[in-house]
């Protein structure tokens, strides 16, 4: 089967919907980053990679175009697909559970 590219229509309905559950998404990372049943080390890779993002020492400075973000924006990915994969799946269950469930109550 030969596969197109997508149409900037779908890129555009892609985004927005990546823009509409992003706040969903945060929550259920601060959720499981204050839950005690997550293990330290998961949490401990999340916030290294957000003082990445933050602090101003870089291993590939910003000055250089392009590939001085990118390097900050894949770690922050990276690590976050970690914590993620790290943490308990029922506890991510449950939290994405009881996200969808608030959601829905305010539609």
């Amino acid at each position: 089967m030969l596969r197109t590219a997508p149409t900037r229509a779908g890129r555009t309905r892609a985004t927005l919907e990546f823009l509409l559950h992003l706040p969903n998404v945060i929550r259920l990372y601060w959720r499981l980053f204050r839950d005690p049943r997550v293990a330290i080390w998961p949490k401990a890779l999340l916030l290294s990679a957000i003082a990445y993002v933050i602090l101003p020492f870089d291993l590939i400075p910003d000055v250089l175009p392009v590939i001085g973000e990118v390097d900050d924006l894949v770690i922050l990915i990276v690590a976050a697909r970690w914590f993620i994969q790290w943490c308990p799946p029922e506890v991510v269950r449950e939290h994405a559970q009881a996200i969808d469930r608030r959601y829905e109550a305010a539609l």
